[in-house]
């Protein structure tokens, strides 16, 4: 069975509002072996939704609709589906009396307009909704499905989980969708796509699906089976053979950031760590501390922008400042090593460099980074160069500065 989720509202098409539900929406149908092959937004628009949902139901099996169920003149999923399937609507005393109980409960007066949702496509399946005054539908129509949820994620999960997934299991075939993600540091999306091409494009089963953010890749695979068994052992198959092309470029194969595979190595080894932070400006800090339970392994830190920060806080001789410059290898491990003294922190990470669009020196031009790291081994440093516009350089200089710490241990 394949699906598509349709997200009704304008307020969905505005910088404002985001839609979350299709999310929850696929993982729930995913574990079903459903798959989702098209999202939509669209706005309170009755033609056009309805001219959308009888464009889908000539591609899909499956269709979900969230939002649009209210009591007000915008929301029209109930109209829009009862005409794109050629069915009137009528009213469900039951479901209006309901809607007025809950009302009674919250001790208020409901609405003449609150009548609107109960107005139940004919021969739709009610889904009650204990949530809200909304209730979902269900309706088959020539071997497809279609169901109108509500929009409120709080009302919407509960009633798609007790409500929609009984149904579909009773429809679907015995079917698994298991994946594995990869995510990889130090390796642009080109030249790592030149690598594992000759690999995934042996297998249709599992699909793999290749996405790119600033410094990090991530290389989903997607299997399709009757069985998990089955499922894992594609999953496997592909999965190691992309693993020996890779090697340690791969920084973990459960999805989880950077960040979160390094404080795991760092709590397996009983060690900590601090920073010190210059041109990030304490991206490399907002990062670790993102994870729950980090300051088990984390410290904390200093933000030492200027050279006089450098010194005050870190203990940098100023002569070495002067001698070399602020962005400097000299500089980056005198940071590290002064971090890892003034925490008591087994590792010190250190990040400098000229972030831009100003600044720089023509040895050190705008978008030269020095990391630096002091660990009970000694201390190194690296130099690297990131092109582009500010923000690009700040970014990759703290994926930069995590994966460093991450092969290094």
């Amino acid at each position: 069975m394949n699906a598509e989720i349709i997200a009704v509202g304008s307020e969905l098409l505005t910088p404002q509002r985001i839609d979350t539900n299709s999310l929850f929406i696929t993982e729930e149908l995913n574990a079903l072996g459903v798959e989702v092959v098209m999202k939509t937004v669209v706005g309170d628009d009755r033609d056009r939704l309805a001219a959308l949902i009888r464009a889908t139901l000539e591609r899909v099996d499956a269709v979900v609709l969230t939002g649009g169920l209210g009591p007000t003149e915008d929301d029209v999923t109930r109209d829009a589906v009862a005409l794109a399937l050629g069915r009137g609507q009528v009213f469900s005393q039951e479901v209006c009396d309901r809607i007025a109980a809950r009302f009674a409960r919250l001790k208020r007066q409901m609405a003449e307009n609150n009548k609107r949702q109960a107005m139940v496509i004919e021969g739709a399946a009610i889904l009650p909704n204990p949530n809200g005054t909304a209730p979902g539908q269900w309706v088959e129509a020539g071997g497809r499905v279609v169901m109108l949820l509500p929009g409120p994620p709080g009302e919407m999960k509960p009633l798609f989980t007790q409500q929609c997934v009984p149904r579909l299991k009773k429809l679907l075939p015995p079917l698994v969708i298991r994946s594995r993600v990869y995510r990889v540091a130090g390796m642009g999306e080109s030249d790592l796509d030149l690598a594992i091409a000759p690999v995934y494009t042996k297998y249709s089963n599992p699909v793999t699906t290749v996405l790119a953010d600033m410094g990090d890749i991530q290389v989903h695979l997607r299997a399709r089976c009757a069985t998990e068994e089955e499922a894992g052992r594609l999953l496997d198959e592909a999965g190691s053979e992309i693993e020996s092309v890779l090697g340690d470029r791969i920084y973990t194969a459960d999805g989880q950031p950077l960040e979160a595979v390094l404080g795991r190595m760092l709590q397996e080894r009983g060690a900590r760590l601090g920073v010190a932070e210059s041109c990030t400006g304490g991206l490399v800090a907002e990062r670790i501390t993102s994870i729950a339970g980090s300051s088990a392994w984390f410290l904390g830190g200093f933000l030492a922008y200027s050279d006089e920060m450098k010194s005050a806080l870190l203990g940098v001789d100023p002569e070495l400042i002067r001698r070399h410059g602020a962005v400097s290898e000299p500089v980056a491990r005198a940071m590290a090593e002064g971090c890892r003294e003034r925490t008591g922190a087994a590792y010190g990470l250190s990040v400098t460099g000229f972030a831009g669009p100003d600044g720089g020196t023509e040895a050190a031009p705008v978008g030269t980074v020095y990391i630096g790291l002091a660990g009970p081994d000694g201390t190194l440093a690296l130099r690297i160069f990131f092109g582009g516009e500010r923000n690009r350089v700040r970014r990759l200089a703290a994926q930069t500065a995590l994966d460093l710490m991450r092969r290094k241990m």
